[in-house]
């Protein structure tokens, strides 16, 4: 059976968080591995890849073919059977990209669509490649390639056009989702997310309306408000959804005010023309980061009484949204988190938040950090049990430090947060209580999690739940677990050799079930590794595929230091080991962070560089 044949025959989106929402949505297709029969799933086949950097894609399975995305966009076409190579892909994004990439150099895969495999690049390209031989088909430039624009996320597929998105909001670019003729790369329509220059005409009455809740000269930044990850479609309504991320600069004082339509939001378009239907704001006049670009899942869920067609988000900012998926209309909300500082709760009939009043000209403590409470990992959502599945932070805060000297600087971030602080709050964050990752099953009509597991590790990946009630993730230290998905009881596990970030995904083939997952440790956590984080695993990504009964072997290639470093470096003397604190030595961390800033721009350190090592088997 083919993934995405047997789950999404109408509409063709193929993305992590639908693929694993259709799984789901069709429990009966694959009965083979659960609750009963995990104990006996053994590794198939693995194939090791060059990269020590974050892998963060999904494969998708289509006859007998496994393709899929590494760091800088390469693509890989691989034999599903064996892990066999079939053909590489390589966009040759150059590496002076990495200047403005705010977090690692990474790709969250394909999509399909009759002969061709789509992917977007680093350098804001989208490529069709031929299925058969990896060749390029046709390319075209989604962005002005003189601006900061990355993709990072996987096209989506609607009504025969290709979707995307781009990032680039921390350093100052307007952003915008594009559809392009899947035949041929004709481009057929672009909303922009936030408005542009007030003196031009405006592009449709969407912008129109936005720029009334904008202060100053917002357009001088670009903006922000960039479609990086977060998108869905629904066939029957046309309707096609994504978040957008951050404004630019992060501080409402900077920006002058406002709710900033419509950055940090939820918007429904028309797939076939792009005209906006409607829009929802988790975070209006955003002060913290929270993009609500995390993953957007389609259910049917009775509410008060009535069965309703939602959407649902995890937010970053640590409160689980419904909404109707036709209207918009806030169906429920509540956090799912513990410790958020910046709201006390949402509104029971709007979902606008009731914000924690601050002066966001000086610096404020806010939980959750800039990272989220949750991020881009995917979700899952289980209709037997009614509940959704995925990764949280809880307790995670963030020091944020306006730079009253701010000014735009196309060649560089523009987050509009000074470079050191040395004030009071320091001590306060110094001695916060540690944070700690979970997986939450939520249950969206009560408004509540069902079940709680804690992680010996702050960061989970994301998550798959399958028709023999498992919940499948793996974790920054390397562990891919099975867990029951009615209780949260472990079953299985195995140790991948590398952190998780991605979610996994369960296809058949031949008859037989398999899971396969990507595991490859980087990204923000793994740029700028905090002592609380716990023993995450670095090491060389690769490919991990499972059945019942597997018996291959697991040889995976040291990686790391054989002894500690003569010199510790900038971070080893600022994260000086302080047991009683548990805590890094904070006002070196904040000193340190341009030079950090420096170094990840540019590939990181030694633990980050590129191997030149081919992919391994």
């Amino acid at each position: 059976m083919d993934v995405s044949r047997k789950f999404m025959p109408r509409n063709r989106l193929l993305c992590p968080a639908l693929v694993l929402f259709a799984l789901c949505s069709c429990q009966r297709s694959l009965p083979q591995i659960d609750e009963h029969s995990v104990a006996r799933l053994g590794l198939a086949w693995s194939r090791e890849l060059a990269s020590t950097r974050a892998l963060e894609a999904t494969p998708v399975v289509e006859n007998g073919v496994m393709y899929t995305t590494d760091v800088w966009s390469l693509v890989y076409a691989l034999d599903a059977r064996t892990g066999n190579l079939l053909w590489t892909y390589d966009p040759q994004v150059p590496r002076e990209r990495a200047a403005f990439l705010c977090c690692d150099a990474v790709n969250r895969g394909v999509a399909l669509l009759g002969d061709k495999v789509y992917v977007g690049t680093l350098d804001a390209r989208l490529i069709a490649l031929d299925r058969r031989s990896g060749k390029p088909v046709w390319e075209v430039a989604t962005a002005d390639p003189a601006k900061p624009y990355s993709i990072t996320g996987a096209p989506r597929i609607a009504r025969g056009k290709v979707i995307v998105g781009n990032g680039g909001a921390e350093y100052g670019v307007r952003g915008y989702v594009s559809a392009y003729d899947a035949e041929t790369g004709r481009l057929m329509w672009r909303f922009y997310t936030v408005p542009g220059d007030p003196s031009r005409p405006f592009e449709s009455q969407a912008m129109a309306d936005a720029a009334k809740t904008w202060r100053g000269e917002w357009w001088k930044t670009g903006g922000g408000g960039t479609a990086w990850e977060g998108f869905a479609y629904d066939s029957d309504l046309d309707l096609l959804y994504f978040g957008t991320g951050n404004p630019t600069s992060w501080y409402r004082a900077q920006r002058g005010g406002g709710d900033n339509w419509y950055t940090d939001s939820i918007l429904a378009v028309r797939a076939s023309t792009g005209e906006l239907v409607w829009h929802f704001q988790p975070t209006p006049g955003d002060d913290w980061d929270y993009d609500a670009t995390e993953p957007l899942v389609e259910a049917e869920l009775t509410i008060r009484g009535r069965l309703r067609k939602v959407i649902a988000q995890a937010n970053k900012n640590g409160f689980f949204y419904v909404l109707d998926r036709a209207t918009g209309e806030f169906l429920s909300g509540g956090p799912f988190v513990g410790g958020i500082t910046w709201a006390s709760g949402l509104d029971a009939r709007t979902g606008r938040p009731i914000m924690t009043p601050i002066d966001d000209s000086r610096p404020f403590l806010a939980s959750p950090s800039s990272d989220g409470a949750h991020n881009w990992n995917p979700i899952a959502f289980s209709p037997a049990s009614g509940l959704f599945y995925f990764a949280a932070k809880t307790g995670a805060m963030t020091l944020y430090a306006p730079d009253p000297r701010w000014k735009y600087d196309p060649a560089r971030d523009n987050t509009g947060s000074q470079d050191s602080y040395e004030g009071p709050l320091l001590a306060r964050f110094a001695t916060s209580p540690p944070p700690y990752g979970e997986l939450v099953a939520w249950d969206p009509v009560a408004n509540r999690a069902a079940w709680r597991v804690r992680y010996p590790v702050m960061e989970g990946g994301g998550t798959l739940v399958t028709a023999g009630n498992l919940v499948f993730q793996g974790r920054a230290d390397g562990i891919f677990a099975a867990c029951r998905a009615t209780d949260g009881r472990e079953l299985w596990r195995f140790d991948a050799g590398a952190g998780i970030m991605a979610a996994p995904v369960t296809w058949t083939l031949d008859g037989v079930q398999y899971v396969t997952v990507m595991a490859g440790w980087g990204g923000p956590s793994g740029l700028f590794h905090g002592p609380l984080a716990g023993a995450v695993k670095p090491g060389y990504g690769r490919i991990l595929t499972f059945k019942l009964g597997g018996t291959a072997a697991l040889h995976a290639t040291p990686f790391g230091h054989a002894e500690p470093p003569r010199d510790p470096g900038i971070c080893g003397r600022y994260f000086a080991a302080d047991a009683s604190r548990r805590q890094p030595a904070l006002s070196g961390v904040v000193r340190a962070l341009p030079w950090l800033e420096r170094h990840r721009r540019t590939g990181g350190g030694p633990a980050l560089r590129e191997p030149r090592n081919p992919a391994r088997h």
